[in-house]
Formats: C-alpha cells, structure tokens, sequence
C-alpha cells in the first residue's frame, strides 16, 4: 500500500511523523526509543529525513584549518530499512536536490527498490549554510520539479542517461512539501501555490505542510489551493513548542508567525516546562479544529519534541 491508500483506510485522521537519522556514530537506539513511545497510535507512516553534507572547520594549530566535508547524519535509506524491518511500518524517506547529484539520486531510487520503498517525499531541501542562496550541486537538481521528472522517469522504466531499465519493477509513489506561508523564497503565495499546483499536475500525490500554528492561515491557503485546481491531499505539519528559546528561533528559521496569544502565553513562561505546556495545550487545540474540519492526516514533527506528542495524540486519538 502506499500513504494515500493508507491515509483512506485509517478511521479518522491518521497518525504520521517525522524522525532524524542519528548523529554519525551515535547508534540507533534513540531513534528505535522515539518509534516505540509513538507506535500505540499506529503510525500509517514514519517519514525520514535526509541531510547534505557539510563543511565543518577544524583548527590544526600554528593557523591552520583544515577545512572537510561531511555528513552529519547519514543512513537515511538504512535507517528506513531498520525500521521496516523491525517494526513493519510504511516507511517514507525523504530524497533531496540539496547536496546530492543526479548519480546519487538514481542510486538511492536503486537501493530503494532494491529494500522494496516505494513511497518517497521529494524536496529541494536547504541550502548550505554557507550560500547566501541556494545553489545546486554541481551535476544536481535546483528544484523539485526536476527530482520529480526524474522520478517520473525512473518510474517510466529510464535511467537519467536514457538507456532502458532491464527490469523496472515496482513504481514509486511520492509526496511533495508546501508552505501555508509561502516558501521564504517564494514572490508571494499565489506563485508559490503555483509551483505546487505543477508538482501535483506532475504526479505528486499528496503535500505535507511546513510546521505553522495559526490554523486560520492552514485553512486559508487549503481554500486558495482548491480554487486552483489543486485537489490532492494537504496535510497538516504540527511540531508543539518545547523551549523557551523558540519563540524567536522558530520563526526565524521556518519563517512562520507565532499568534499573538500564543506569543503572550510564552512571554509569561519561566522555563522549558512552562513552554513544554503551553506547548501542548496549544497543539491539541489546532489538532481538534483540524480534525474537527476534516483533515486526511496529522503529521508531526519529533525532533525534541517526541514527549509532547505523545500527550498530544493521547487526547486526539
């Protein structure tokens, strides 16, 4: 089965989240810990995300820095294959344009086939933390759009250099990212729900929301995107808040608006815990009026924040 028949099979809205492969050389564990605090709600899926590689900076003595390239947290299709195979739950990895080539792709859809994934979430992804703007790598894509005709053509039985696959097997179905807040590179959100309404004409089947926490602005850009003609699924991205420092950070980095009574119920908090509840209170509300209009799915966000979901899906499923 693949996310969409699994999300219409599930009797209210399904469950999904999202893990982090460990830190390199870290261990599994504290990722198999994070799926077994979940599982009791029946994930219909788990996706896992993907990281490009990195210039880190290492200080040799009498000034010299060594300067090298690495990946942080790799084992993205092992650790969807670790988790398939321990605990038997659809698995859905993340593949990037960011920091991968073309070669890479086509060998990631290979290995993937290969473990039988055959749900994928296709993403630009972020650009190096030492760009100013995003810049693909050399012999890689700049869009999703292009990971998705590559996609479509793997599917369609072609390598990326044209010669025939021998034996395609199983097609890939995939999802794609949006933003009820228009892409932080985005002109405005009519272009930005534009360049959606292309991923979903070119066969994305469904689309996960960056995190928010006004469900107004999920509702509003839901309604823009049906008068477009963009009919697949949109499902909501929920991470509750946890610490005190995230008021500002979160913002920051996703580009999304805190509501003013959220900002002020934060504003009254003294430490972590305090932001922990504030956190959950306010994320089993959106929750409700989500599922209370219909939504196909809820889809979370883990990272420091596995705790407050659990009491989170407690009072909602």
């Amino acid at each position: 089965m693949n996310v969409i028949e699994l999300i219409k099979k599930t009797n209210g809205p399904a469950f999904s989240f999202e893990v982090l492969p460990p830190l390199k050389g870290a261990g599994i564990e504290q990722l198999f810990r994070t799926i077994d605090t979940l599982r009791e709600f029946s994930p219909a899926y788990i996706n896992i995300t993907n990281h490009r590689s990195e210039f880190v900076y290492k200080e040799l003595g009498d000034g010299i820095v060594q300067r090298s390239l690495i990946r942080r947290r790799p084992g993205t299709i092992a650790v969807s294959a670790a988790i398939k195979s321990r605990y038997d739950i659809h698995v859905v990895p993340h593949v990037l344009c960011s920091g991968f080539t073309r070669e890479d792709t086509e060998y990631m859809l290979i290995d993937m086939q290969l473990l039988g994934i055959r749900d994928l979430l296709l993403l630009r992804g972020d650009k190096a933390k030492e760009d100013s703007m995003f810049t693909p790598t050399n012999g890689g894509y700049s869009h999703a759009t292009e990971l998705i005709d590559h996609v479509n053509r793997f599917n369609e039985g072609f390598f990326i250099d044209g010669s025939p696959i021998k034996n395609p097997g199983t097609h890939f179905h995939y999802g794609v990212a949006c933003y009820p807040e228009k892409h932080e590179e985005a002109p405005n959100l009519e272009s930005d729900l534009a360049r959606l309404k292309q991923k979903a004409d070119m066969g994305a089947e469904y689309a996960v929301t960056q995190l928010f926490y006004d469900n107004r602005k999920y509702f509003e850009f839901v309604n823009k995107a049906r008068e477009m003609g963009i009919d697949i699924p949109i499902i909501p991205g929920i991470k509750p808040l946890t610490k005190l420092t995230q008021l500002t950070v979160i913002p920051k980095i996703f580009r999304c608006d805190i509501p003013q009574e959220l900002a002020s119920e934060l504003q009254r908090c003294k430490t972590d815990e305090d932001v922990k509840q504030v956190g959950i209170e306010w994320a089993v509300a959106q929750c409700k009026e989500l599922v209370a209009h219909g939504v196909p799915s809820l889809h979370f966000y883990t990272l420091s924040a596995v705790d407050s979901i659990k009491q989170i899906a407690q009072q909602i499923y």
